[in-house]
């Protein structure tokens, strides 16, 4: 079955038709694709469009189908082009010819971009929700150690001394600005195409409004054109998505390297870890390793969104089933890292006698140094360079800063008193 025809002489080349299909990943949407048909055949019943009568059999046929769906019965027919001709075909099979009438007033380029944005203010509101639960998993794990002082890093070398909750804490404020960029998405994605038809709208007379009550839209979409040529909430969704990733790429980078033997600084459950087929010592970060991996996949999937877009002219254009390849894959994968992270923070544990042991003649206090000179009544230049001396004579002389008798403080400056002490 298919939704065109008429003009054709030749039936579609095999070939053709396999290639041109795109069931094999649109059947996801089956569900929207039955909750728009729903809201749509309700319309043209109540709008007089077709008969109420033969509205009601379709939308009894079309609740059915619904059921079957969210049971696990319904089966894609992938002989179908797509999702859309797949649920036609199935209205048909239980209420006959009536059933052709549901696609009055609509095509499927607005049927299409109706069924992702329904999909995805489920799954932008699905991912936020994952990323609240690893904060409160982060903010967990900092409460555990939140009286413990770490090395602050800049340049990877130990910068000074921070608080280990401040330290996650930078991590949850970045979450949080992804949330608010999803949120702020959600308004985007939150408008109704139904109605835009193949480009021109109808001159039949729908109830756009209507329909977008019925599907809990809060707008409808202004131009025809537009609303079935746009993929911006696409490309925005995977835009925000790579932002989401570029921060879990970069805690997980720190985790990795706080893992090594090096730093030393984290020790992750065996449950979370892997081991090597020819090393029996080794214990790897894979969680880790894996995410920071999948960031370049959904950077790539951006790049793929906006090379399909970007040289198409109005309206509707056939690359743009491709969008869904891009769009599904990064869903998914979003969903997947954030659940893995937010359980893998329950199972690390902090090695504090390495942490303290790695501060140890860092020299991180010297900024601390210096602005005690600075409450002194010295300009922070010179500080800046007296606090260098001390340094270099506590390396060059293996101490601590904290080593050091206030006699050779004085050496370096008359200011300082014991109380230089209590800063360390």
């Amino acid at each position: 079955m298919k939704l065109w025809g008429g003009r054709f002489k030749k039936e579609l080349n095999p070939k053709v038709k396999r290639f041109t299909s795109s069931i094999y990943f649109d059947n996801r949407l089956a569900k929207y694709d039955t909750l728009g048909s729903i809201a749509h055949v309700k319309m043209l019943g109540k709008c007089n469009i077709i008969p109420k009568k033969d509205a009601n059999k379709i939308i009894h046929a079309l609740k059915k189908i619904l059921n079957n769906i969210k049971n696990g019965k319904f089966k894609v027919d992938y002989t179908c082009e797509d999702i859309h001709t797949n649920i036609e075909k199935e209205v048909i099979k239980i209420v006959g010819e009536i059933g052709k009438k549901m696609h009055t007033a609509r095509s499927r380029n607005d049927q299409i971009a109706l069924d992702e944005r329904m999909y995805l203010k489920d799954e932008i509101l699905n991912i936020i929700n994952n990323i609240k639960n690893l904060k409160i998993s982060l903010k967990n794990f900092a409460n555990k150690y939140k009286d413990l002082i770490i090395p602050g890093f800049t340049h990877l070398q130990h910068a000074q001394p921070v608080k280990f909750f401040d330290y996650i804490s930078a991590y949850i404020t970045m979450l949080d600005r992804d949330t608010g960029r999803f949120k702020e998405l959600f308004k985007r994605v939150d408008v109704m195409p139904l109605g835009a038809c193949a480009l021109a709208g109808t001159s039949l007379p729908i109830d756009r409004k209507y329909v977008a009550k019925q599907l809990k839209f809060s707008k409808i979409s202004s131009n025809n054109i537009d609303a079935v040529s746009d993929r911006d909430y696409i490309i925005e969704f995977i835009g925000a998505s790579s932002i989401l990733f570029t921060h879990l790429s970069r805690l997980s980078e720190e985790m990795i390297l706080w893992s090594t033997k090096e730093f030393n600084f984290i020790n992750i459950s065996d449950a979370f870890s892997t081991g090597s087929s020819i090393m029996p010592q080794k214990k790897n970060p894979d969680v880790f390793e894996i995410i920071r991996g999948k960031t370049g996949r959904i950077y790539g999937r951006l790049l793929g969104i906006l090379s399909i877009m970007k040289g198409l002219p109005l309206a509707y254009n056939s690359d743009m089933q491709e969008d869904k390849v891009h769009l599904f894959d990064v869903v998914d994968t979003t969903k997947e890292c954030l659940n893995i992270l937010s359980e893998i923070f329950k199972n690390i544990v902090l090695n504090e006698n390495s942490i303290k042991k790695s501060m140890d003649k860092d020299y991180s206090k010297s900024v601390e140094i210096a602005n005690y000179l600075v409450k002194k009544g010295i300009n922070f230049k010179d500080a800046h360079t007296i606090v260098g001396k001390i340094v270099l004579y506590c390396i060059e002389n293996n101490l601590d800063l904290k080593d050091l008798p206030i006699e050779t403080y004085r050496k370096f400056s008359k200011l300082f008193k014991e109380d230089i002490f209590e800063k360390l």
